[in-house]
């Protein structure tokens, strides 16, 4: 099937055209059956007018884009037919295409040809549906940045700084009948153990950030009954998404929806309002509410009146974490704004129902926002959160077997349990006091956990790290013998 020559639809049926794509060992031989021109010896990177023909019959007339291996998205011969984008015509060329020898491609096989051929690695492949997929200049910004190798970048630096003291251990445990002979410098190897750990660690905490932006950041509207959190929602839609009255629980169950605030997409919840009830469905709905608050990363508290100590213990206690932003509704009708208290900023005054003070509050929203660095990589895949959570519980077992201190845990990095750090402590050690540390785990130890660290990071690009790597790179760089 590999061989085989694919075709398919590149764009959406029905529009004013269409561009059909054809990959594999023979596109141009095959589209010379039934184009009015034979292009089996086009040269690379060249357009061609021409007709597509039934027999006689001229089913279209397009223009056809010629791209030789390994210059081309698959880094197979590759070409592209622009047609006028009636779905009869597509339709039609598709059928005269497979009659000659294509088959139709399955989802997504170009892309797998491009990363089989090493056109892109695993994460530049998964990039390519998240730029397909974005709908704001964040999202767009993100999987750019991780098409064009941002992540690969980074990783393939710490992978060939890893391997070759993956491959200097391998050489002492090819020694190890010499008990006092080491390849690897045991500074060296914990320093960059701690430089490899704090990179890890920050590529696995801008996963929060990446994936609340990549998905749209949720913010709970959470307050009292009647505060008017519906009329909130459906002034910052600009619609009427929520049914608003003045009977208290009329929202009962989550409603969702999301806005584009400069480029960033915000996810809002409007959620039953919070009180003491012994209606069992206003019950569930206030549950609700709670679950809401807990996956938010900003909420927005309605109050039309000056809360109690016991709210504000509340809120505040349930939204530790998060981004919480106090906001004065009815202020066209109610006087003075109330005061909450010293560890709660004064809220923002808004009527919601005449639109007041809303440009502000869009703008309180877009400061609480995750902010996406200028020249750094943001983590959005579960996959490579996964596994970086691993690499770094490996690389945690190798600072263990060099003597490092544990300390503190990794934030929301469900799969790690402690992070590691000595870098303070290394700040302005001398030389002999620093070099003194010992391992406490033996050489073949420490070499697996080096190992599984550069397999967990592999995964994210779809590489593996084989023997005979280690084993080149220790000839590459090292001689022995001589």
């Amino acid at each position: 099937m590999e061989k085989d020559t694919i075709c398919a639809l590149a764009t959406a049926p029905c529009g004013a055209l269409g561009i059909i794509r054809i990959s594999g060992e023979k596109p141009l031989e095959i589209l010379s059956h039934i184009f009015s021109k034979d292009l089996t010896n086009a040269h690379p990177n060249t357009i061609h007018y021409g007709y597509i023909l039934n027999d006689s019959e001229i089913i279209d007339e397009v223009m056809v884009s010629v791209f030789r291996a390994p210059h081309s998205y698959t880094g197979e011969d590759c070409v592209e037919i622009s047609c006028h984008g009636s779905r009869y015509i597509l339709n039609k060329v598709l059928e005269l295409l497979i009659a000659n020898g294509c088959r139709m491609a399955n989802p997504g096989e170009f892309t797998q040809r491009a990363y089989l051929n090493g056109k892109l690695d695993l994460s530049q492949a998964e990039a390519v549906a998240d730029l397909i997929a974005s709908t704001n200049k964040a999202t767009h910004q993100m999987a750019m940045s991780q098409l064009r190798g941002g992540i690969s970048t980074e990783l393939s630096r710490l992978r060939d700084q890893l391997l070759k003291l993956t491959s200097l251990l391998e050489l002492e445990l090819d020694f190890s009948d010499h008990e006092d002979l080491e390849f690897a410098n045991r500074t060296e190897l914990l320093e960059l153990a701690i430089k490899t750990d704090e990179r890890i660690t920050r590529l696995a905490e801008s996963f929060h950030a990446g994936n609340a932006l990549k998905n749209g950041i949720p913010v709970a509207i959470v307050g009292a009954p009647n505060v008017g959190k519906s009329t909130l929602l459906n002034a910052l839609l600009g619609e009427e998404r929520a049914i608003v009255s003045d009977v208290q629980g009329t929202t009962r169950d989550a409603i969702e929806d999301t806005i584009l605030l400069d480029g960033i997409t915000f996810r809002f919840i409007d959620t039953a309002g919070i009180r003491h009830t012994d209606d069992p469905i206003e019950l569930m709905g206030i549950q609700r509410t709670y679950a809401a608050i807990d996956k938010a990363s900003i909420v927005l508290w309605l109050i039309d009146a000056e809360p109690t100590n016991e709210e504000i213990t509340d809120i505040t206690a349930r939204c530790e974490g998060r981004s919480l932003i106090p906001v004065w509704n009815k202020s066209d009708l109610l006087s003075p704004c109330p005061v909450c208290c010293d560890i709660i900023t004064a809220p923002i005054p808004i009527s919601a129902k005449h639109g007041q003070g809303l440009d502000t509050l869009r703008q309180q929203l877009l400061d609480a926002a995750p902010q996406l660095p200028d020249n750094d990589v943001v983590v959005t895949n579960a996959r490579h959160y996964d596994a970086l959570c691993r690499a770094h519980n490996h690389i945690q077992r190798v600072l263990d077997g060099l003597g490092a201190t544990k300390y503190s845990p990794l934030g929301h990095c469900s799969l790690a349990t402690e992070r590691l750090r000595i870098g303070d402590r290394i700040t302005g050690m001398g030389t002999q006091e620093y070099s003194t540390l010992k391992s406490q785990l033996p050489t073949d130890l420490v070499a697996e956990d080096l190992r599984l660290t550069l397999d967990a990071l592999a995964e994210i690009t779809g590489g593996q790290i084989t023997p005979n790597e280690v084993l080149g790179n220790i000839f590459k760089n090292f001689c022995i013998g001589k």
